[in-house]
Parts: structure tokens; sequence; C-alpha cells
């Protein structure tokens, strides 16, 4: 069975950058910039005409934003698969795209690695938030990040969006292993192992590994 690329719609008004990524794209199995835009408006056309799989959507555009050009393809089209990829961090602008329906916030300083992998789980319906945005969605206590205590089979049943990898990493979690160690041990690079490591923490709805250990002990689910 021939598996189909991802299709992604590259929105970027600075030229080096959408050459950058178009780039490293195109040396990877699996994925492929099927479409460019440079503006807002430019991004809301070519989603209706292109149909990509997932959109790399920056904020800093020069008619609308990326925010605003995120909410009107939604609008379009619920299923929509936006990642904002952008070098501003404020509480207003994580809050708001998270608000206008995009499924990741992700810094531009990123490890390329991780960004593929962000894309893949995007494409599968998971959601990504970089832990340099996480805090302002903590402090708000917004429910974009719900609070929220589980029976253990509702725990199981929740987070069973759980790859077989997070698992692995969870288990070297609660056994106290930090990120290079737990990177050893699975035959895998650092920024790999934190990776996982960040998105266990996300999808468990904790602050950090230690309380990861925790409830993963607590709800037994490992």
């Amino acid at each position: 069975m021939i598996n189909t690329p991802i299709k992604l719609l590259l929105v970027e008004d600075h030229k080096l950058m959408r050459v950058g990524l178009k780039s490293l794209f195109e040396e990877q199995d699996g994925m492929e910039v099927t479409s460019e835009a440079q503006s807002g408006k430019d991004a809301i056309e070519k989603f209706k005409t292109t149909h990509p799989d997932v959109i790399l959507m920056d904020i800093g555009l020069p008619d609308i934003t990326g925010i605003e050009a995120t909410k009107q393809i939604l609008e379009q089209n619920t299923n929509a698969k936006v990642i904002i990829l952008t070098s501003h961090l404020s509480e207003k602008e994580v809050m708001d795209s998270l608000q206008s329906g995009a499924c990741a916030y992700v810094m531009k300083d990123i490890n390329t690695d991780i960004l593929k992998m962000i894309i893949r789980t995007i494409k599968d319906g998971a959601m990504w938030i970089d832990p340099l945005a996480v805090p302002f969605l903590r402090e708000k206590n917004s429910g974009l990040v719900p609070q929220r205590q589980m029976s253990r089979a509702t725990f199981r049943k929740e987070h069973a969006d759980l790859t077989q990898r997070e698992y692995e990493v969870l288990k070297l979690v609660v056994d106290g292993k930090s990120n290079n160690e737990i990177a050893e041990e699975l035959t895998i690079s650092a920024h790999t192992a934190k990776a996982h490591v960040c998105n266990i923490i996300q999808k468990l709805l904790v602050d950090d590994r230690t309380q990861a250990a925790v409830k993963a002990l607590k709800e037994g689910l490992v």
C-alpha cells in the first residue's frame, strides 16, 4: 500500500523562511508543500482550492493576521488543521490562536525533527502547545487545557491516544529516568525523548514530568 504524502499549505510572508521550510519538507518522505501563501487572504483562497491536510500559519502577515486567517478557514471547514508557526510569544497571541481553532502553537526555533512529528500528530487529530506557551493557559485556567480529575476507567479511555512509544517513555519517567537516560535506553535522540515527554505532559494534563509520573501511578496507567 502506497502512503499518500501529507499535503502542506505554507503561509509565510518572508521568502527566506518560506524557501527554507519548503526545502526541509522536500527532503522528508511523507510530506510535501503543495501550496504556498504570502498573506492571510491568499491563504484562505489557497485553502479553498488546494485542500491541504495541514496548514503552517505565520501570525505576522501583511494584510490580516494569521490568527484571523485561521478563524476564517475554520469557519469554512471545521476539520481544517492549522499549526501556528511563529516567533511571537505573548499571552494574547497564544490564547487568540487557540480560540480561533488552531490545533497547535509552535515556536519557529523548534527542532526540525520535532516539527515533523508535530505535523504528523496534528494530521491524525492531536493538539500540541509549545512548552513555553503552556504557562499562559495554566494561569488563565482557560479551559483550553482543562484541569480535572478522572476515574481510572475514564482516565484510560481519555488517554488512549498515548502512542506505544509514549507509554514506553512514560514508564521510564515513572522510573525516574532523565531525558538522556530515556534516549539511551530506547536508542533515540535526546531531542526525540524530550518531545515524547512534552507530549505526555500535555496529554496527561499536568505541569511537569513529576506530576505525570504521579498521575500515571495513581490512575494505574503504567
